[in-house]
């Protein structure tokens, strides 16, 4: 059964058994995004920035301070509302791209953490490829084209994306590799420098020519280890596809089970 998803446009009404899904902050502000909707047409409580009010319902991306919240407690919030939605079977729950505003989360940080959520739910569009089983294979192709310098630094990635040839699917994956914060920090802030040095110097090892040690190198590392991180693979797994040797189906929900 597949999920059923919205446009992303903004709305101001919905049915009766339906209810607005927001992103907030612990202090219920609800001064901007989805929280300002919530607030003025679908019954949100100012100071109450967590849990359901009126017709929305409130998971936390910001706490009371208005300071982005880690990722490991929205997740927190975003399990504790599963539980909500699945007890709540007869109620539709329309999901903003929670924490995706003014929170400044990417896509691929927030959806992949409502996986497995009952399907009494409507997702933003952007969520697809992370709630559902599609994102591609990787294989020889998609890295030899995505993985190169003359991408990952392009001023405008995604019009050089468009010039290769990739799947819409396997566009959409390079896309997220491209968007997913890793180098100089990843989005908590974490120098990843040497772990991606580590992962350049295993690929420089096994793969002839792989890149060269000048300022292109950890930018693109920063993109390995965004694949790498999402597929749940490791080196030798890379190495292994970008020589040809395999291809890697697209991680299941197992894969992205809580750690």
């Amino acid at each position: 059964m597949s999920y059923h998803y919205h446009n992303e446009t903004i709305i101001k009404n919905l049915a009766e058994d339906m209810v607005f899904v927001f992103g907030s902050n612990m202090a219920g502000t609800h001064a901007g995004g989805a929280a300002k909707i919530a607030l003025q047409h679908f019954g949100a409580t100012r100071g109450v920035g967590r849990g359901w009010a009126g017709q929305s319902f409130a998971i936390p991306t910001m706490n009371e301070h208005l300071q982005q919240m880690p990722l490991s407690q929205i997740e927190y919030y975003i399990d504790d509302f599963k539980i909500y939605v699945k007890n709540h079977a007869q109620t539709i729950f329309f999901i903003t791209a929670v924490g995706c505003g003014v929170a400044g989360y990417k896509v691929e940080e927030i959806a992949p953490m409502f996986k497995g959520i009952a399907h009494n739910v409507i997702f933003p569009e952007s969520f697809r490829p992370f709630v559902e089983k599609t994102l591609p294979k990787i294989n020889q192709h998609f890295l030899k084209q995505v993985i190169d310098p003359q991408l990952i630094l392009a001023s405008e990635p995604e019009q050089v994306l468009e010039t290769l040839h990739l799947t819409a699917a396997e566009r959409s994956l390079a896309t997220i590799l491209l968007n997913t914060p890793m180098f100089p920090v990843d989005s908590n802030g974490r120098e990843r420098d040497f772990e991606i040095q580590d992962i350049l110097h295993t690929l420089n090892n096994k793969i002839p020519r792989f890149i060269a040690n000048d300022a292109t190198a950890l930018p693109v590392g920063g993109v390995i280890l965004a694949l790498l991180e999402l597929y749940r693979i490791n080196e030798q797994d890379f190495v292994d596809v970008y020589l040809g040797q395999r291809e890697i189906s697209a991680p299941s929900a197992a894969n992205h089970a809580k750690k």
